[in-house]
């Protein structure tokens, strides 16, 4: 499994793994692949800087990137307590309201209520930049295409090539302009922030498009060696995969005492059909997991979700309440619809291995064909 693009990382195989959680991100990288851990949860710039320190001490010297959230002009933006004025009391009450009817508990007197996720505004996630290139980082990418031009230009001048997701073919056309050197065509089975255009294909289109000028990953329904062997022969350069990792035995944001956590549990017990695409996380549609959280707010009393960040502010202490309450059947968790092939908890190094093998298998019997 060569590429051009996996010789320009310095990495065995052409995998870009995608996680919030810097122990899988971590394995990634150790296993062949290029970690990518996702910033945006980091809203203490100290914080994320331990943490990419911890990511250059156990990464046995392999290269791993960043994931930012940053759009690429600058908005008008408040601090958070003034944005949190902005939240109108209907839908305040309606997630009071929801949460009860759920019978998701209460937090704790003694755990700090959630103030929402401050890497979805401009001034975090520059600052998330200029950590992140304190630290021996391979790769930024932005999950919310290109960023402005002078992140672009400082990440370049740092000799780190910029990596920008694209749900279409303008998307791509204008990444490749503003100077991008990897374009993620990130289909419409993928989970999170996706498009309308499934990856079969949006992938092609957009190799077409943006010829040599910058590489292609494919991004959305990836979880075998098959898909993978697919996606290169789509003309990718490489894959961004990032449900598959939810279920691995490194990943522990939210796991419980005894096992996995709810949401693994949810994971675990879904089909390619238990998805639904959303504006309710963060307030630009994005795939999640479907359930009785995501049924609520497809009901007609339910208002419509706010713009990006008042809804994730909106419901940052919802997600931490239904974290802790444990219960699969209520969880906010964005997954594609590969879902369906996360059936086990095991280790990264394990499913790399099994990519690896599928592939090559795939190779072979296409091999078979041509005789």
């Amino acid at each position: 499994m060569h590429t051009d693009l996996a010789a320009k990382f310095g990495i065995r195989y052409p995998i870009f793994g995608f996680t919030p959680s810097e122990h899988v991100a971590a394995a990634i990288s150790r296993a062949g692949g290029l970690g990518v851990l996702g910033c945006v949860r980091f809203n203490d710039p100290d914080e994320l800087d331990a943490v990419l320190t911890w990511m250059d001490e156990n990464t046995d010297g392999n290269p791993y990137g960043v994931d930012i959230v940053m759009p690429a002009k600058v908005p008008t933006e408040g601090a958070a307590v003034d944005l949190d004025k902005l939240i109108p009391a209907e839908h305040r009450a309606f997630v009071d309201r929801t949460l009860d009817e759920l019978g998701v508990p209460p937090l704790s007197d003694d755990v700090e209520h959630a103030t929402g996720v401050l890497g979805w505004l401009h001034s975090v996630a520059r600052s998330h930049v200029d950590v992140a290139l304190g630290h021996r980082i391979a790769l930024i990418a932005n999950a919310l295409g290109s960023p402005p031009k002078d992140v672009i230009d400082l990440a370049h001048e740092k000799g780190v090539p910029v990596a920008a997701l694209a749900g279409a073919v303008d998307h791509a056309r204008s990444h490749v302009e503003n100077g991008v050197d990897i374009v993620i065509a990130q289909g419409y089975e993928a989970g999170g922030h996706t498009g309308e255009i499934a990856s079969m294909v949006l992938v092609p289109e957009i190799v077409d498009t943006v010829g040599d000028s910058a590489g292609v990953l494919a991004a959305g329904g990836i979880g075998s060696g098959r898909q993978i062997a697919a996606a290169l022969a789509l003309g990718a350069s490489g894959v961004w995969m990032g449900s598959y990792w939810l279920t691995t035995s490194e990943y522990k944001l939210g796991s419980a005492a005894g096992g996995p956590s709810s949401i693994q549990r949810a994971l675990l017990g879904a089909t390619s059909a238990d998805t639904v695409r959303s504006r309710i996380y963060s307030g630009k549609p994005a795939r999640l997991l479907k359930t009785k959280w995501t049924e609520a707010w497809a009901r007609p009393d339910a208002p419509d979700p706010l713009p990006m960040p008042l809804q994730n502010i909106l419901v940052s202490e919802a997600h931490q309440r239904i974290s802790a309450g444990d219960d699969p059947e209520v969880v906010a968790m964005p997954v594609g619809q590969i879902v369906g092939r996360m059936n086990e908890i095991r280790p990264v190094a394990d499913i790399m291995a099994e990519l690896v093998e599928g592939f090559e298998s795939s190779v072979s019997r296409l091999e078979r064909l041509k005789d």
